[in-house]
């Protein structure tokens, strides 16, 4: 496991290059197997004044509402990715010329995804939000910068340095209403490659839909006439029934119904974000094997790495921020609908649906029971979860969402969430003969919530499939957490 950490500038001293906490640090990554070196580089990006692409061709002028699952609290924020392309060798590239030709292929793209154009608004009698089709069109920046991709460390890996020059400014990431539904920024590097970088309203798509949407922009941009793979709309397929139920939720939501377990004295929830520390960890077919090593062989073949990686740094994370063995402590994660079969019948999800289509699952135990029965017992709890996921907890999920939607946001006390954007690094992703060569969640310094680990796919030094997690921890419990891990990864 290779191991970087991040401390804000906050936490740096006057008189030394290094704080207290990241020397506390260094003591502890002698006893991890590897610790990744990253590259110093500092750029500054020049960029075009930002303009407005429209659809190529007149689209029709129209109010879409959003499913309930698009219109949920949780997910009224912008959310962001870059993609880092190489050219091929030896091939160069007029300066201006990928941006021109990606802004041509949006415009296209936004004929077809007609409601990315418009822009969100509030319905007067309650807080449900609707998209006003007004093919107002989406913002577009173009950018160059004196820097190559090998400048940007081998092998690339978040933290990506000066990443906030290779993304447009969307303003205050938490107002969706009126603006722009997406931001994109197209840099163009010294080398050849170029970097897309994104920021797109969560509402509109959830990953696998951004995904969907890139691809339809790399499909115009290399010549198709049309994109591969149609959009589809339909958002009520995860409308909330009226009435509506939630007595089929996850068990662990009912704490929540009922208002129960929030104490409000979670040292996540206290500590500012500015003042904690980020970490990423790199688990590489090695690591992943010591971790397996650690649960029983039937489990151990069928369980995922997500689940395997979610579950070791559920347990450090918790032991390290000290709560009592009796508190009860949460770990959240995300089930994607499309093609998947529930009670042996398929949801509904079409082939081309581009909405958010995923729901939360949460486990829920004891710090004693998580400290001290076998990692295989977590396993099977996370596993258990998914497998009852019926087509009733489907339903009251989203009735839950549409009644959460006129509540106050659920207590997130001692809850560890954890997101799968392994998607966003699909090597299958081309512009042309520009390959995709690394891509992922930045984490800009604006921590969108404080709670999350994000799993993104890389290359580790070996040129071996790797996954990189990162996790903010306040300082002190970053340094236990660390120990924690680095036993966890002895054989």
């Amino acid at each position: 496991m290779w191991l970087y950490m991040h401390v804000p500038p906050s936490l740096m001293s006057n008189n030394s290059n290094e704080s207290p906490s990241s020397l506390a640090a260094s003591q502890v990554l002698a006893t991890l197997p590897h610790t990744l070196s990253r590259a110093m580089v500092t750029f500054t990006a020049r960029r075009s004044e930002p303009e407005l692409v429209r659809p190529a061709r007149p689209t029709p002028v129209e109010t879409k509402a959003l499913s309930d699952l698009d219109d949920q609290w949780s997910l009224r924020f912008y959310e962001s990715i870059v993609g880092f392309f190489r050219s091929p060798p030896g091939e160069s590239t007029t300066p201006g010329k990928v941006a021109k030709g990606i802004k041509a292929a949006v415009s296209g793209a936004l004929v077809y995804y007609y409601p990315m154009a418009g822009r969100l608004r509030k319905l007067p009698d309650g807080n449900k939000l609707v998209v006003d089709c007004t093919g107002e069109g989406v913002m577009f920046v173009e950018a160059t910068a004196d820097v190559r991709l090998e400048d940007l460390g081998q092998p690339m890996v978040p933290p990506y340095p000066c990443v906030e020059e290779f993304l447009g400014d969307a303003g205050n990431t938490r107002d969706v209403i009126g603006k722009p539904l997406l931001f994109l920024q197209v840099t163009q590097l010294k080398c050849g490659g170029f970097v897309i970088g994104l920021h797109m309203c969560h509402c509109i798509a959830d990953g696998f839909g951004i995904l969907q949407f890139i691809k339809s922009i790399a499909d115009l941009a290399c010549g198709e006439l049309i994109p591969t793979t149609l959009p589809v709309w339909k958002r009520d397929i995860f409308t909330a029934r009226i009435p509506p139920s939630v007595s089929h939720v996850y068990p662990a939501y009912k704490p929540f119904l009922l208002g129960l377990d929030c104490r409000g004295d979670d040292v996540m929830l206290s500590t500012p974000p500015e003042t904690m520390e980020v970490q990423y960890l790199f688990f590489g077919p090695k690591e992943i094997e010591i971790l397996r090593s650690h649960v029983p062989g039937h489990l151990s073949k069928s369980t995922t790495t997500f689940e395997l990686i979610t579950a070791v740094m559920w347990r450090c994370r918790t032991l390290a921020l000290g709560y009592e063995a009796n508190q009860k402590v949460r770990v959240m994660f995300t089930l994607n609908a499309r093609g998947r079969s529930i009670n042996g019948a398929s949801v509904a999800v079409p082939h081309g649906y581009y909405g958010n289509a995923h729901f939360s699952l949460v486990v829920e135990v004891t710090v004693d029971e998580l400290s001290t029965k076998p990692l295989a017992h977590i396993l099977e709890l996370m596993r258990k979860v998914k497998m009852d996921t019926t087509k009733e907890c489907v339903k009251s999920m989203v009735d839950l969402m549409a009644l959460w939607r006129e509540w106050s946001p659920f207590c997130m006390d001692r809850t560890y969430e954890v997101s799968d954007t392994k998607w966003v690094g699909d090597n299958t992703l081309q512009f042309g003969k520009a390959e995709l060569v690394a891509a992922g969640t930045p984490h800009a310094g604006d921590f969108t919530s404080k709670l999350i680990s994000y799993h993104t796919k890389c290359k580790n030094q070996d040129g071996e499939d790797s996954i990189v997690v990162s996790i903010l921890l306040p300082k002190l419990a970053m340094e236990k957490f660390t120990k924690e891990m680095a036993i966890w990864l002895k054989k």
